[in-house]
């Protein structure tokens, strides 16, 4: 689907979603003060990365060493606090409003030649005049209309869809910038469509950086999608999406998810996930034909939930993304997405929360996941992906984590999670020993 289907398809929807809001109000808009909201977020977050077996870090003023000479070693210590401004609807067929943002961030503990896990940003990155700031924020927002219960935005947003989704696994949080539309009109059906032309990263101040794909590294004009959710009953919902990285790919998405009820505090749950991606335009990353999957089955029993999951990359290339959440598939998990060309890979994990043994608010969970079949040699040899990864490879990664949350008094929600992830592969460099300690405290101020 080229930019001008998809554009003229998301008029359309308008066009329609218009008709129906006619006769009628917004749905619930009480004012654009009266349904106003103010949360701050405080992030802290320790992140370590140990470079096994001859790794070595190669950001900050690595880049600028003989390979020799590199630290094997990462390591980032910052506190951040996000404060997030929704407004309501004015009253009325149409009706207006503003969403903002201020994020900033400050270094608690990194250096020159240990920065690189995206806490914070770089100055000169790679270079020996590179440099990690003291302090570090943003500010940004969006203005949005709504019709009904259709709502159109513009300005840096946080969209969430399966082929484009800003993440927030660091200290602060992406953004993109651009136009989209979501729509709620029916109970069972929902949909949206986006047009991005710019991004601002998780260690960067700048809401004007390129879309580049995340393991090539090729830089998109725009990124346009459209796609919706159709839940059939409780249990059983379809996602199918389809979106554009102009000059890069073509990239369909479709899933299904499914849960079986058994008896009391037990049942069963089905998911099946896939991407096709082709090159598209100028074909900027080189040649590419992908068509990626994964299935899952889950089975939870009181306090208990086991997940076996099988993921498979059927092409030559990687399955590449634009946007840090843009993978939806089963075993992209803390360190690897498992994603090279035509790897396959399985997962076990099980989760254990403690509520039931009487102890609300603390979870675990233990994963391992295991890849092989790696095979890039045959990508376009003038392609992003081409000599990244040779034959017969494998890898695996095995990750832990421990969360509590306060659930009462005056430091509710306030909560603790530490991760630690083991990832070794025969071909990467990346072999790492990593841990993670994120502490949280989400305040409601309006």
């Amino acid at each position: 689907m080229n930019i001008a289907k998809q554009s003229s398809l998301s008029l359309a929807v308008i066009a329609a979603t218009a008709q129906l809001a006619i006769a009628g109000q917004q749905q619930q808009a009480n004012g654009f003060i009266e349904d106003s909201s103010l949360g701050l977020l405080n992030r802290n977050f320790y992140m370590n990365r140990d470079f096994r077996n001859g790794g070595s870090n190669s950001q900050g003023i690595n880049g600028s060493k003989p390979s020799s000479e590199r630290n094997g070693y990462r390591e980032e210590w910052a506190q951040g606090a996000m404060l997030n401004f929704a407004s309501g609807f004015t009253q009325g067929t149409i009706g207006f409003g503003t969403d903002a943002f201020a994020y900033g961030g400050v270094k608690l503990d990194t250096g020159r030649g240990r920065a690189g896990n995206g806490l914070l940003p770089i100055s000169n990155n790679r270079t020996a005049d590179a440099n990690v700031p003291d302090a570090y924020g943003e500010i940004g927002g969006a203005v949005k209309m709504r019709i009904s219960s259709t709502v159109l935005k513009y300005g840096e947003q946080r969209p969430t869809a399966p082929v484009f989704a800003t993440g927030d696994n660091r200290l602060l949080p992406e953004t993109a910038t651009g136009f989209q539309l979501t729509s709620n009109e029916f109970d069972a059906l929902s949909f949206e469509g986006g047009h991005f032309t710019a991004f601002n990263n998780r260690n960067s101040t700048n809401s004007d950086d390129g879309l580049f794909t995340t393991y090539g590294g090729t830089e998109a004009d725009s990124v346009d999608f459209i796609g919706g959710t159709y839940k059939i009953n409780e249990n059983l919902s379809l996602k199918a999406y389809t979106s554009e990285a102009v000059n890069v790919w073509r990239q369909h998405f479709a899933s299904a998810s499914y849960t079986i009820p058994l008896a009391d505090k037990q049942s069963l749950n089905f998911g099946l996930t896939a991407y096709k991606t082709k090159d598209q335009g100028d074909a900027r990353a080189g040649k590419l034909d992908t068509t990626s999957w994964s299935a899952k089955a889950a089975w939870s029993i009181g306090a208990h939930k086991v997940t076996l999951a099988y993921q498979k990359i059927d092409g030559d290339e990687y399955f590449d993304y634009i946007g840090v959440d843009s993978i939806w598939l089963a075993n992209s998990v803390q360190y690897s997405d498992f994603n090279a060309p035509n790897e396959r890979s399985i997962q076990a994990r099980y989760d254990l929360n403690m509520a039931t043994f009487g102890i609300p608010g603390l979870s675990f969970m233990a994963r391992y996941v295991k890849g092989d079949q790696i095979d890039g040699t045959k990508a376009d040899p003038n392609g992003a992906y081409a000599n990244t990864v040779g034959d017969d490879q494998k890898e695996w990664e095995r990750d832990l984590e421990a969360k509590y949350v306060i659930q009462e008094g005056t430091a509710k929600d306030l909560s603790f999670r530490l991760r630690q992830a083991t990832h070794r592969s025969t071909s990467f460099d990346s072999d790492i020993d990593e841990v993670r300690l994120i502490i949280e405290y989400p305040l409601s101020i309006l």
